[in-house]
């Protein structure tokens, strides 16, 4: 079979690598359709190796058919051989083969194409961890999402306001703020022209301040933005894009009761990732399929043009998810 393979340069090539083996309780599943992810980057560029056991190409989520199961996932799951799926991985997904144990399998929602699919594993169980697990966000409370242009973001917005959820967002130009309005965010912050201090301190003052942060950016601004939650709010930390350290006044930490909470899905142990999963499709699925919460699709390329769908992540042009189609 073929994968997308990194060059000593760091540049990328489809190429042949040894066939996807099914494990005593896996499903191997036929890709049609492979998600990008920030995390990808990161493994391209030696920063973020996959876990043990896991390919060495890269990709988190995937869409396809099942072709192939061992008897262990015949006898624990209601999969069967021709089922469309959506998976979550450990690395893996740029490839034409990938052989998942059965409780990473999701069924694709209906009125989902593989495409939306694909953008659903990865995104959808980050949104959920950190909103209902590690937030412990509930109807009527306030978010803030940063990077509201993001993959992720396309995804946490919808999925909290599907919940009722109050959202206020970040983005970096009045031209990105309207390029998100679809997403239902309750107020977009384009911080060329609002300081976003001034605007967590506004909302405080008005009775709706934040009751949970999830940040991917970090750097100078979080700890300027933490000292104005609600008391008991938690800020949590998925990445770091916009710097790894920031000045905290701890006494308003301790004062506030707010809590710091570092978090990322790829670290958690495959029975964490299992019961997100199964949480997603009783909770979340049937808010897919009345089309309330949807992936957004910025753009779709071939799988052999891996490194142009790279480009748009790296230079941060997308609004939503880039996804790569297997032939």
């Amino acid at each position: 079979m073929k994968a997308i393979l990194v060059n000593e340069d760091k540049s990328l090539r489809w190429d042949n690598v040894p066939d996807a083996i099914c494990g005593e309780e896996d499903c191997l599943v036929k890709i049609e359709a492979a998600a990008l992810n920030r995390a990808d980057l990161m493994q391209r560029e030696g920063d973020y190796p996959p876990p043990p056991g896991c390919p060495d190409w890269m990709g988190l989520e995937i869409a396809g058919t099942i072709v192939e199961m061992a008897e262990g996932a015949k006898e624990k799951s209601n999969f069967k051989i021709g089922d469309k799926v959506c998976a979550l991985l450990g690395g893996g997904g740029y490839a034409q083969f990938a052989n998942v144990k059965y409780d990473m399998l999701m069924p694709i929602p209906k009125n989902c194409s593989m495409v939306e699919a694909a953008a659903i594993p990865e995104a959808f169980a980050t949104a959920y961890l950190n909103l209902f697990i590690e937030g412990s966000i509930k109807e009527g409370d306030t978010l803030l999402m940063n990077a509201g242009a993001s993959g992720l973001a396309s995804v946490i917005i919808p999925m909290a306001k599907a919940f009722g959820i109050r959202v206020i967002t970040t983005v970096l130009t009045k031209e990105i703020k309207e390029s998100i309005k679809h997403l239902g965010a309750d107020r977009v912050v384009a911080t060329n022209e609002e300081d976003i201090v001034e605007v967590l301190k506004e909302e405080l003052e008005n009775g709706h301040p934040v009751d949970v942060a999830i940040d991917c950016l970090g750097g100078e601004i979080m700890g300027k933005c933490i000292h104005y939650l609600k008391h008991g709010a938690r800020w949590i930390m998925i990445a770091a894009l916009a710097g790894q350290k920031t000045e905290i006044d701890l006494k308003n930490i301790y004062v506030r009761n707010v809590r710091i909470i570092g978090s990322t899905l790829r670290s958690r142990t495959p029975e964490t990732k299992a019961k997100i999963l199964a949480e997603l499709v009783k909770n979340v699925w049937p808010k897919v399929e009345s089309g309330e919460v949807k992936p957004t699709i910025y753009k779709v390329l071939p799988i052999t043009e891996a490194e142009a769908a790279h480009d748009i992540l790296y230079k941060g042009q997308n609004v939503g998810k880039v996804v790569l189609e297997v032939e």
